[in-house]
C-alpha cells in the first residue's frame, strides 16, 4: 500500500531515518507499488527497491545514524 506521508511509514523506517530520507523511502516506495503493480511479491520489492533509493543518497555510520552521503551534502 502507498504511502500518505512519512508519518504512515513502518516503525523501522521512522526510527531510523532522518526526515529527509524518510521522504526519499516513501516517494521510491510509492513509485515502484505503481511499477510492480502485478508482481505477486510487490510489497518485498518496494520495500527492496526503497532502501535502495535511501542507499544511494544515504550511509549508515558506525554509531547507527544514517547521514547524507558526502556527495550530497548541502
Amino acid at each position: 500500500m502507498p504511502y500518505a506521508s512519512i508519518v504512515a511509514l513502518p516503525a523501522s523506517v521512522r526510527h531510523h531515518l532522518p526526515p529527509e530520507a524518510q521522504e526519499i523511502y516513501r516517494e521510491a516506495f510509492n513509485h515502484a507499488w505503481t511499477t510492480y503493480a502485478d508482481h505477486l511479491d510487490r510489497e518485498q520489492i518496494c520495500h527492496r527497491v526503497a532502501w535502495a533509493a535511501v542507499k544511494r543518497r544515504f550511509h549508515k555510520e558506525a554509531d547507527g545514524m544514517w547521514r547524507p552521503t558526502s556527495a550530497h551534502f548541502h
